[in-house]
């Protein structure tokens, strides 16, 4: 089974997941996703065998505007979001605005902007096209989140900060079959 396959099969035994992808789609925003710990995290409590999901600090949505930058617009949606379902705590962010906030050229989507995530693993996001089928982006590949790898992106340069990251966030202690790849 190709690893894309193998993500939405594991996806659709999340019990909120067309909820929460649904919700996301009807804000009707251009280039979106739901990514990071949403994806990581519940694949990687999947391997484990964890009967409970890990709690999430937030629910990640990204989406590319490049007509609208206004972080007023990000807390529209994330008050919108909120309002319908209150158990996450929601976070949008519009790509076509973040790379002044990490000192980079201008992003050319999501994707492109995820690619310069710290973590591969991490670089994960899920969406629902027009038939309500899901659509993945992973600009790295599937290959580290499914082998339970923590790897520095080759396009994220601050090494120091990834490795404070990845202690910080405990996911060691919290997935023990995890193998952190400190150099490349």
């Amino acid at each position: 089974m190709m690893l894309m396959e193998k993500l939405t099969q594991i996806m659709h035994t999340h019990n909120n997941l067309m909820r929460d992808l649904y919700l996301v789609r009807e804000l009707g925003l251009p280039d979106w996703c739901i990514a990071a710990g949403y994806v990581r995290n519940y694949v990687w409590d999947y391997l484990h065998c964890y009967s409970n999901c890990t709690p999430l600090n937030d629910v990640d949505v990204l989406y590319y505007d490049p007509y609208d930058l206004s972080e007023d617009s990000e807390k529209k949606y994330e008050t919108i979001l909120k309002n319908n379902l209150q158990e996450y705590n929601w976070s949008c962010k519009n790509q076509a605005r973040m790379h002044l906030r990490n000192d980079d050229k201008p992003y050319k989507s999501v994707a492109d902007a995820m690619k310069r995530w710290p973590e591969t693993a991490t670089a994960v996001g899920i969406r629902l096209d027009k038939n309500m089928n899901i659509e993945i982006i992973a600009p790295h590949g599937l290959k580290d989140l499914f082998n339970l790898v923590i790897r520095r992106s080759p396009h994220y340069k601050d090494r120091e900060y990834f490795c404070i990251r990845v202690r910080s966030k405990k996911w060691l202690e919290t997935w023990p079959r995890l193998r952190f790849i400190e150099d490349q």
